[in-house]
């Protein structure tokens, strides 16, 4: 049997595996990303929906965020461990992993369903949403709370099946649910009616046969590591691991969930519901933006985490140079784009006067600084690959919670509005000045 050490993570151009493992991964979380998106579109062009939909929809993203942010704690700590583990040449191990990732996956997703269906009107209450939005977001959150387990297994095991060498595979997976969601969507909405309730069920019924299909390929006898019972059983010291390294991505998600009740609460307060709805574009905006990265991310962690683990520095060093000019080409591009073409992105979402006037200008002070993002992004991951997590923690809490949030609340406070959206660029150019220092002697450490 061939040897771990001859994994092509290991001997491959770093150019060549860098387009082999993003690009599937760019695209696959560019369509994963419209499950959202495209929920937002239809529900913000249904006549009998319009705006208070797309407010309803925005003010439970805080909570999917969440369902999100726990399926990374195990799926990226997971793969990174077994990217590690493959890496050292220890096989079952990297099993081991693997059964224990699928395990705490399935746990955290029942323990969240039951949470979020017993208190799901409280949380929207808490999270901002007025009179006028409640009833749209319970009738969509209420049937997102039941796919909570679909949704966090089929993320979590799709980090899994790209660490272990088929992102190809990782990538036809999203493309079959999102493409499920875009075709179920106008059925459910339109044709039957259901409104919220439709583009809800759209989602869930797309997240199960993304789950069914990644699990079904784990347990193929084909593949060489599959989830087998005998590793399934939760080991402490396999569980702290995991989650150790995956904490990164949860603090991420968990404070980017965090700064969207505080920006749903702000927005409401300084400029009603209009101003939520219209936040509610941005984030899909963002969403689709920035989702490119994170696929850029997933792509390039099993080449830094399998070539530290065989000690092999200098592919690290190449990769990451590499990575990060693409990076950067992607954010200049989608800048470019909320430059030029402001109003025309609001309105895919909806036509309405005050909506398209005030959307466009909070699209295009949003996002001012979006070109050094990249560089940011893929600074911090650096050290949650390399096994670093407190430090790839640190560089992700400065943005959100050092520098975004408390510029919201101070900025709206004096400057109303207009200064709660110039929050994001103030927030993105100092962070980006902190990462780039920490990681170039992080990388200079490497010998």
């Amino acid at each position: 049997m061939r040897s771990e050490k001859q994994n092509p993570l290991g001997i491959e151009k770093t150019s060549v595996l860098l387009r082999q493992f993003s690009v599937p991964a760019i695209i696959g979380m560019v369509v994963s990303a419209l499950y959202n998106v495209v929920d937002r579109i239809f529900i913000g062009n249904a006549p009998d929906i319009g705006s208070n939909g797309l407010a309803g929809i925005t003010i439970g993203f805080p909570i999917m965020i969440l369902q999100l942010a726990l399926s990374l704690l195990f799926g990226i700590g997971g793969a990174t461990l077994f990217a590690m583990k493959l890496g050292e040449d220890k096989p079952e191990e990297a099993d081991q992993i693997l059964g224990n990732t699928f395990v705490l996956l399935l746990i955290s997703g029942v323990l969240f369903t039951i949470f979020g269906i017993s208190f799901h009107k409280p949380l929207l209450r808490l999270f901002g949403a007025s009179d006028a939005v409640l009833p749209y977001s319970m009738a969509y959150m209420q049937i997102i709370f039941f796919g909570t387990i679909f949704q966090m297994v089929s993320t979590g095991m799709n980090h899994m099946m790209r660490a272990n060498g088929k992102p190809k595979l990782a990538m036809i997976t999203m493309f079959a649910g999102a493409g499920t969601n875009i075709i179920l969507d106008p059925i459910f909405i339109f044709v039957f009616k259901m409104g919220m309730a439709g583009a809800a069920l759209a989602t869930i019924i797309s997240q199960a046969i993304s789950m069914t299909w990644i699990v079904t390929n784990f347990l193929i006898k084909k593949n060489p590591h599959r989830i087998q019972l005998r590793y399934m059983r939760p080991k402490a010291k396999n569980a702290l691991k995991i989650a150790s390294l995956g904490t990164p991505s949860f603090v991420l998600q968990s404070t980017n969930s965090l700064l969207n009740i505080i920006l749903n609460n702000s927005l409401l307060k300084y400029g009603g519901d209009i101003a939520v709805s219209g936040m509610g574009i941005v984030n899909s905006v963002q969403t689709i933006l920035l989702m490119p990265l994170t696929g850029l991310n997933q792509g390039v962690q099993p080449i830094v985490s399998f070539n530290y683990g065989a000690k092999k520095y200098d592919r690290i060093k190449s990769a990451e140079r590499q990575a990060i000019m693409v990076a950067t080409i992607i954010v200049s591009t989608g800048w470019l784009l909320t430059r030029l073409f402001p109003m025309q992105i609001v309105a895919l979402f909806n036509r309405e006067p005050e909506l398209l006037k005030f959307g466009s200008y909070a699209i295009k002070t949003w996002f001012w600084c979006l070109p050094v993002v990249g560089l940011q992004v893929l600074g911090a991951n650096f050290f949650q690959a390399i096994g670093k997590p407190t430090s790839a923690m640190a560089l992700t809490l400065t943005r959100q919670i050092i520098l975004l949030i408390p510029a919201i609340l101070v900025f709206s406070h004096f400057w109303g509005i207009h200064g709660l959206l110039y929050a994001a660029p103030f927030a993105d150019i100092v962070a980006v000045s902190i990462t780039s220092i920490r990681f170039y002697y992080g990388i200079k450490a490497l010998k």
